[in-house]
């Protein structure tokens, strides 16, 4: 059943509140351990792992590359522009150097993320459980990413926006934030996705085909083919930007690299995330189950299974998925049915879990 078109209200607040909250306790812990354990932990949010190529792009435009000792070339080509650009704008209009500015969008970004969460959480199950659905969102194991220079909270925030103008049929913002999404991440096909099989299905049904519609449809994956030609032209190669993307090991191959992973692990390791991914399935069955309507639900289970028939490095799946909040609506519908202490409780008793994962993490050796 579909809730009327939420108004601004104090579910609102008490949504950003609420995800705010787990923000803040994911970097309290992390500065905690940090101080413990003698680390920089604002380092880690800013200056390592894919933060410091966003931030190379930025401060010196594309045509950075690094060979490896095993010969594969890792070019900067393969990260999107948007968020290099939006910190290049920043660092030259605030006395801030560009990773500083990277951080700053990534936590705007995160409260716009958690706004257009709550919004369609609200839209589709009401406002409570938009609420639960933000907040829960703050608290996904690997939300310590949505507190880094990284491109999730901004990808989430075009995304969550982008489908909700779909569930309000403003099909020529939708095709737009939708490209804007493109420039930011390549799992934008997920959200063209979830636009084209809307358009198809509402003219399947209407027959018929309102100029929004089709202009919105043909909005949606112009970021994407911009850059994808981009990198083309650069490199003189039509196939140019896929061999990038193979190069940093981030090719699709159908879940080959997947199951050779978890072939590859001790039996009970092997089993237990057997079982992660038996939980995995069980949610999107929920979601279906739920009768999500079909922009959410495309764009839902396409991040899922992009982040799953992709090659790339195993421990960075988990962040992968986290745009596909539409996963965690069951959950959000489930909680609405608790008392609110209870509520509170589960919530708060998840937010520290997920501080604690996050400041192990960040503070190890290895990427997100």
């Amino acid at each position: 059943m579909f809730h009327d078109r939420p108004r601004p209200s104090p579910a609102l607040a008490l949504a950003l509140g609420g995800y705010a909250a787990t923000r803040v306790l994911g970097l309290a812990v992390l500065a905690l351990v940090a101080a413990l354990t003698g680390k920089d932990g604002l380092h880690r949010l800013s200056g390592r792992w894919d933060s410091v190529w966003y931030v190379r792009v930025a401060e010196h435009g594309y045509g950075y590359q690094v060979t490896l000792p095993n010969g594969s070339v890792h070019s900067d080509l393969a990260f999107f522009p948007l968020l290099p650009a939006l910190e290049r704008a920043l660092s030259t209009l605030l006395p801030v150097d560009a990773a500083t500015a990277g951080l700053l969008v990534s936590w705007t970004a995160s409260l716009a993320a958690a706004c257009g969460i709550y919004a369609c959480g609200a839209h589709v199950s009401g406002r409570a459980a938009g609420v639960a659905l933000a907040v829960l969102w703050g608290a996904y194991p690997t939300a310590f990413v949505q507190s880094m220079a990284y491109t999730e909270t901004l990808f989430t925030a075009l995304a969550a926006w982008s489908v909700l103008a779909v569930l309000r049929e403003r099909w020529i913002l939708a095709g737009a934030l939708c490209a804007c999404a493109g420039l930011t991440r390549p799992t934008a096909a997920a959200l063209i996705a979830a636009i084209g099989i809307t358009a198809l299905v509402t003219v399947v049904r209407d027959r018929r085909l309102p100029a929004r519609m089709a202009a919105g449809v043909l909005l949606a994956p112009l970021g994407w083919l911009a850059y994808v030609l981009y990198v083309g032209v650069r490199r003189g190669s039509a196939t140019a930007y896929f061999e990038v993307q193979a190069a940093w090991g981030n090719s699709i191959d159908g879940g080959v690299a997947l199951a050779r992973f978890i072939w590859g692990l001790p039996p009970l390791a092997a089993l237990g995330l057997c079982a992660v991914l038996g939980l995995l399935a069980w949610l999107v069955v929920l979601c279906v189950r739920q009768k999500q309507p079909v922009p959410l639900l495309v764009y839902t289970i396409a991040v899922v299974v992009i982040s799953l028939i992709g090659a790339a490095y195993f421990g960075s799946r988990p962040r992968l998925m986290m745009p596909a909040f539409g996963l965690l609506l069951p959950a959000a519908v489930a909680l609405v049915r608790l008392r609110i202490r209870d509520r509170v409780l589960v919530l708060a008793g998840l937010a520290l879990a997920s501080a604690g994962y996050g400041a192990f993490t960040l503070l190890g050796s290895g990427p997100p």
